[in-house]
């Protein structure tokens, strides 16, 4: 217990030693628990392990297959940027590069001016759901039904 630490870092990310790995894990900005577990899969670190136990070198193998999933041999549909519009190939994209990725995409979207990116100026949903009851948040006010004036 005397090398038990409160908070790891993993992925420039402080997680709580006091819980297990797989839930720790859990904490950092595209990981999800299925991605969690087969991180410990693949690392040989029992997924009930608290997260202040790790040594230095379990912490590190961590930091590797969360870098390069691909390269551990995770496949591509468990990845979540798969086919990149830039690069066309599947990859894996964690923390703040999650954020910058996604509004790049939104803002080619809107400069194309395709259906999508009209849509998601307009706040308004971009898969075909109905817009009758649901949607009808206007600039963070809830605005319920409009009624005719008599």
């Amino acid at each position: 217990m005397a090398d038990f630490k409160h908070i790891i870092r993993i992925i420039n990310t402080d997680l709580d030693g006091h819980k297990p790995i797989s839930h720790a894990l859990k904490k950092i900005k595209g990981v999800n628990s299925i991605f969690a577990n087969s991180v410990c899969l693949t690392t040989n670190i029992i997924k009930t392990k608290k997260a202040g136990e790790l040594s230095e070198a379990e912490v590190k193998k961590i930091n590797d297959v969360l870098k390069n999933p691909e390269g551990a041999g995770f496949p591509s549909w468990m990845l979540n940027r798969r086919k990149d519009y830039v690069t066309g190939k599947d990859k894996h994209v964690l923390t703040s590069d999650m954020d910058f990725i996604q509004n790049n995409d939104v803002r080619r979207l809107m400069k194309t001016k395709s259906n999508r990116g009209l849509r998601l100026a307009a706040g308004l949903p971009v898969r075909g759901q109905r817009t009758r009851s649901n949607f009808r948040k206007n600039k963070g006010k809830v605005q319920g039904v409009k009624r005719k004036s008599k």
